[in-house]
C-alpha cells in the first residue's frame, strides 16, 4: 500500500470519527488529496473495520461508525438508549417517509385521525422531519419531508432503502384452510371472560 493511500485512509478515518453526522463523499473529496478515489479509500476502511467492535457503514448518504451488531447487546447495560417515539409519532414519520413531500392535511387523511402539533414538534425536535416548501394550493400549506438525521437514525443510506410495501405485509402462515362441509357446525371462538 502506498504512502498516499495510507495517508488518505488516516484522514478519512479521522474525519468519520470526529463527525457527528454521516460524512458524505463530497466532504471527503474536499479533505483528501486531489484525484483520490474516495470509494476505494472508504472500501478499504470498511474492510479494515469489518471485524472490529465498531463498523464503518453507509447511512444518510455518507459514512459513519456504528457499533457492530453482535456487540450492541453487551452495551445495553452501560449505554442509555434514546427515548422511543410514541406510536402516533412513528406512524406520522412513516407516512412522511413514504409520501414526502406531504402536507399535514394529507398526513391526517392517510392516518384517518387528526395530527397534533405536539407530535409534529416532537419530530422536529428530534430533527427527523423538516419543512420542504409550500404546496401550490389555496392556503399554501407546508410540505414535510424527512431529514438526513432520519436516514442515519434508521440506518438507511437513501430513501430507496426503505422497505417496499410488499416487504411490510405479513404473509399468511401457509395455505388457507379447506372449507368445512356444510354438515359440520363449528361455533366461533369468543374472547369473553367466564
Amino acid at each position: 500500500m502506498s504512502n498516499d493511500m495510507i495517508q488518505a485512509l488516516r484522514v478519512a478515518e479521522a474525519a468519520v470519527f470526529a463527525a457527528t453526522q454521516p460524512v458524505t463523499p463530497r466532504m471527503l473529496a474536499t479533505i483528501l488529496p486531489e484525484n483520490t478515489d474516495v470509494d476505494a479509500v472508504m472500501g478499504a476502511l470498511t474492510t479494515a473495520y469489518a471485524e472490529r467492535g465498531v463498523n464503518l457503514v453507509q447511512v444518510g448518504g455518507g459514512w459513519q461508525f456504528r457499533t457492530a451488531p453482535d456487540i450492541a447487546p453487551h452495551l445495553r447495560k452501560v449505554v442509555e438508549l434514546p427515548r422511543r417515539l410514541p406510536r402516533v409519532a412513528m406512524e406520522t414519520l412513516a407516512i412522511i417517509a413514504y409520501h414526502q413531500p406531504v402536507t399535514r392535511t394529507e398526513i391526517e387523511e392517510i392516518r384517518g385521525a387528526a395530527l397534533s402539533q405536539a407530535t409534529l414538534d416532537l419530530l422536529l425536535e428530534n430533527a427527523l422531519v423538516t419543512p420542504k416548501g409550500r404546496k401550490e394550493t389555496p392556503g399554501r400549506p407546508t410540505l414535510w419531508a424527512t431529514t438526513p438525521a432520519f436516514l442515519a437514525q434508521f440506518g438507511l443510506n437513501d430513501l430507496r432503502d426503505l422497505p417496499k410495501r410488499e416487504e411490510l405485509l405479513i404473509d399468511p402462515a401457509g395455505p388457507a384452510p379447506a372449507p368445512q362441509p356444510a354438515s359440520v357446525f363449528l361455533p366461533e371462538a369468543r374472547d369473553e371472560a367466564p
